[in-house]
């Protein structure tokens, strides 16, 4: 438990941090009349949620993002701390949003333009499953979109 200084104004006393309870107490004074108080706050644990292709929510899970990204990258010279850094900054997009929620397609290209600019191989391999190509066809037309990057 640790000690909070109390707002200026709302009379005197110490805040008090309660870690299980993910609340603040604040135990007061009226300096008016002189009667006691206690007031709480809560720490915001609404969750931020990731909007699936069907429309079903779950929430953000950086742990997930991060195994796909070490799945595309396996056996490829891509250091983890730079998926870790990738991780990261998806975490804080859907951190930042300001209704809670982020399409996993928005998540999903933004996954795919770091991987284009880090590893073609770990390109295609997350292609392959993010986009769920339906034919072979679908798949080449990816393939020749990325070859004509790489040559620019």
């Amino acid at each position: 438990m640790s000690l909070l200084r109390a707002p200026r104004g709302q009379g005197r006393g110490l805040a008090r941090e309660h870690a299980k309870a993910r609340s603040s107490g604040a135990g007061r004074e009226c300096l008016a009349c002189g009667k006691r108080f206690t007031s709480y706050e809560r720490i915001d644990q609404i969750p931020h949620l990731v909007v699936k292709k069907d429309g079903r929510r779950e929430r953000f899970d950086r742990e997930k993002v991060l195994a796909g990204l070490l799945k595309a990258c396996e056996k490829r010279p891509v250091p983890v701390k730079t998926l870790e850094l990738i991780a990261d900054r998806v975490e804080s997009m859907v951190q930042e949003s300001p209704d809670r929620e982020v399409p996993t397609t928005e998540v999903g290209e933004f996954l795919m333009e770091r991987l284009r600019e880090l590893d073609k191989v770990a390109f295609v391999r997350f292609a392959s499953v993010y986009r769920d190509f339906k034919d072979v066809d679908a798949f080449m037309a990816t393939l020749k979109g990325l070859l004509e990057t790489s040559r620019e």
